[in-house]
């Protein structure tokens, strides 16, 4: 497992940082935010540094996935809301202010004080399927 001596969720992965762990297995650990935007928080990180989700190998990116169902649904039950953000900010202009991947769960609920900025907009005629196919010819050589 390749952990960095200076990143803070390296260091509540391997123990040395106490945390309010609610699910663990070989490749990922799930605890509650010290910073809760919302009751019941949580935050689930690979054990494995990684800085940038697209920098994780697909089977390590995987592994970390798999919990995320049952995850959901235990934050449900433990918080009584049928809704949640499942979120992964990456790069500091994406929001993400510790770099080693992580997956915040936020349950919601109507109302709460967390809104949210969703400004739609729509392609020009024919950009779309420019861009689309950019994307086509991009993931050939990625």
């Amino acid at each position: 497992m390749s952990q960095s001596d200076a990143c803070v969720f390296c260091k509540i992965a391997s123990g040395r940082i106490p945390c309010l762990k609610v699910y663990e297995d070989d490749a990922a650990l799930a605890f509650l935010d010290i910073g809760p935007l919302a009751e019941g928080h949580l935050l689930l990180v690979p054990k494995d540094h990684c800085e940038r989700l697209e920098e994780m190998p697909g089977d390590l990116l995987g592994r970390l996935m798999q919990p995320v169902g049952r995850l959901a649904r235990a934050l449900m039950a433990v918080t009584g809301t049928g809704d949640y953000n499942l979120l992964c900010n990456t790069g500091r202009a994406a929001g993400q202010a510790v770099m080693h991947v992580h997956f915040h769960l936020i349950p919601r609920t109507p109302g709460d004080a967390l809104g949210y900025r969703w400004p739609a907009g729509k392609y020009e005629p024919g950009r779309g399927e420019e861009i689309a196919e950019r994307f086509v010819r991009a993931l050939r050589t990625v």
